[in-house]
């Protein structure tokens, strides 16, 4: 049997969304929603929060029992502090054959999207040594000098019919131990890109983002 858990970062502090972790979202706090989904998808076999919040904390007994608490070390709460570093010192206190890494800032991403990730990354492990997901772009890019990067000005072909390419939209990460040792990232050397619809891949990272969620969430049945 694989064993794979579910670890969740969450820090008390936000820069630019104040208290954003647990600040209410259609109705109820912002890490509730990822927990929830979590919940729902059997191929987890336990859920790990890290954080230094006591107010997470406080609402993971009341709320969420059966969710671990990893207690985030004081060096490791600086803004500044590199993910890949949090998630090394989670597993060194979690043991799984595989991790699946996600956000309290990815509200709208699906249980169904994440049993599908997994049985995707599972089917091809030997190919591939971890996954993480993507959006598909199909519009015209230029960079910082004005030039074309992804098509040719004089053919305005379509958009739907550029080549695409794929932005890290920071929804999921699955890896191993080993991978994220010998490549020191939570991507590895050889990652399978997990495609998600951008309706889904909503990753809350301002107050713009924040009330188009909560928007959606409102009023689209999200």
């Amino acid at each position: 049997m694989v064993r794979v858990a579910a670890l969740v970062p969450m820090r008390h502090h936000s820069q630019r969304v104040p208290e954003k972790n647990f600040r209410d979202l259609g109705g109820k706090p912002l890490y509730h929603h990822i927990l929830t989904t979590l919940t729902q998808v059997s191929e987890i076999e336990g859920i790990y929060v890290d954080t230094d919040s006591p107010i997470i904390k406080s609402g993971l007994r009341r709320d969420f029992p059966e969710i671990q608490v990893i207690d985030r070390p004081d060096h490791l709460t600086a803004d500044e502090t590199p993910m890949n570093r949090i998630i090394a010192h989670d597993l060194s206190v979690v043991e799984a054959d595989y991790y699946l890494q996600t956000h309290s800032t990815n509200p709208l991403l699906k249980a169904n999207t994440i049993s599908r990730a997994i049985k995707v990354f599972l089917d091809n492990r030997n190919e591939f040594d971890s996954l993480f997901s993507v959006t598909r772009l199909q519009t015209r890019l230029y960079d910082s000098e004005g030039n074309a990067l992804n098509h040719n000005p004089s053919e305005l072909i379509q958009t739907q019919d550029l080549p695409p390419l794929f932005e890290e939209n920071s929804c999921l990460y699955l890896f191993s131990k080993n991978s994220l040792e010998n490549n020191g990232h939570r991507i590895g050397s050889s990652p399978y890109l997990f495609e998600i619809d951008s309706n889904e891949a909503w990753d809350i990272d301002t107050l713009f983002d924040f009330n188009i969620v909560d928007y959606l969430m409102n009023n689209t049945g999200e």
